[in-house]
């Protein structure tokens, strides 16, 4: 049997309180959406977070559990008008949510719904001072199965939901975790077990893949941001889902503007001043460099796939490139929403 002397004992403290510091060091400089991605699955290809609680804050919303059906929708309209909850999974759900879960957009701290491959969460911080007892027991009330271990998955399925009132498929498989004040959802039992695996840090976490980190760190603290990785930015946006004459016309434009690399990351963020943040990241400081003149020339002139000018939706902010990531500022124009427009394809600033 091994012994322990006072002095390894020693050296051990030291050791677990120098990781304790620098995880709260890290954790202190990180933001609140920097946080949330740390609890998504690693296999995560595209990520989109709502920070409802600073949603509810630019909209002056002072809403809680008890508030009603009509307080509610009225929230999500505002929130809509001013193109700050495109990137929430829980929208057709919310009013059901508040009434039956007694949580929701309306009282949520944040929101983060991870997509991949294999399957689709929906990560839920609730505000502190949650009774996730009492929730625990609302839950079962409404026919989910309580789970036999603390984490584990509570059984819904695709059954249930309507007996509830209108709820996304995200919410069939439920997990919580009241010590990080979590709720997980899923349209699949084996992937809600997956992804909370993460959450518990049973799993690795896609913020241990460094395009997703570079792309998050440098859209800030954003009030709603979509992220992709290499693969999917290089699909999702680019011109090959343009018609034939807008590619012909994309091909002259980027020829023009100069060399164009594949980008490894990418995220797109509305910041509480509501100017929107563009972060692509590239294999290295040299491609980021060249690409942030080309990108910022592409982002100044047509949008062949789109319609019009990119100078239409917004005005072009400052242009940097620094540790591999390009950064751009758009300050939208009136009337004018880029998260929602510019989330899909073909955008040609962000074309691979």
């Amino acid at each position: 049997m091994r012994k322990w002397t006072a002095a390894g004992v020693a050296v051990l403290l030291v050791v677990v309180a120098v990781l304790v510091g620098v995880r709260w060091w890290q954790s202190s400089r990180s933001s609140g959406f920097e946080r949330a991605v740390a609890l998504a699955p690693a296999d995560a290809q595209r990520l989109t977070w709502t920070d409802w609680a600073g949603v509810r804050r630019e909209l002056r919303a002072d809403l809680d559990a008890d508030s009603s059906r009509a307080e509610v929708a009225d929230f999500l309209s505002d929130a809509f008008d001013a193109d700050l909850s495109p990137m929430s999974a829980l929208l057709a759900s919310t009013e059901t949510m508040h009434e039956e879960f007694g949580f929701s957009p309306a009282t949520l701290d944040w929101e983060l719904l991870s997509q991949s491959e294999s399957g689709a969460a929906v990560v839920m911080r609730l505000p502190e001072g949650t009774d996730f007892a009492a929730l625990e027991d609302r839950l079962a009330g409404l026919g989910y199965q309580r789970p036999d271990e603390d984490t584990g998955i509570w059984l819904g399925g695709i059954d249930l939901l309507p007996s509830i009132g209108t709820l996304t498929p995200e919410l069939q498989f439920l997990a919580v975790d009241a010590e990080q004040r979590v709720v997980l959802g899923s349209d699949t039992a084996a992937y809600a077990e997956q992804a909370m695996q993460t959450v518990t840090g049973d799993a690795a976490a896609v913020s241990g893949l460094e395009p997703v980190v570079d792309a998050v760190g440098a859209a800030g603290a954003p009030l709603a941001a979509a992220v992709y990785d290499g693969p999917v930015v290089c699909s999702a946006l680019a011109m090959g889902s343009a018609d034939p004459a807008d590619q012909d016309q994309a091909r002259e434009l980027i020829a023009a503007a100069g060399e164009v690399n594949p980008l490894t990351g990418f995220a797109m963020a509305v910041e509480p001043s509501l100017d929107v943040r563009v972060a692509m990241s590239f294999e290295n400081d040299d491609q980021a460099r060249t690409n942030a003149d080309t990108r910022a020339t592409l982002a100044s002139g047509p949008a062949p796939g789109q319609g019009g000018d990119f100078t239409d939706r917004f005005r072009l902010g400052p242009v940097s490139a620094e540790d591999g990531v390009v950064t751009m500022v758009l300050h939208p124009r009136q009337g004018q929403y880029p998260l929602s427009d510019l989330t899909s394809g073909p955008v040609l600033f962000a074309t691979c």
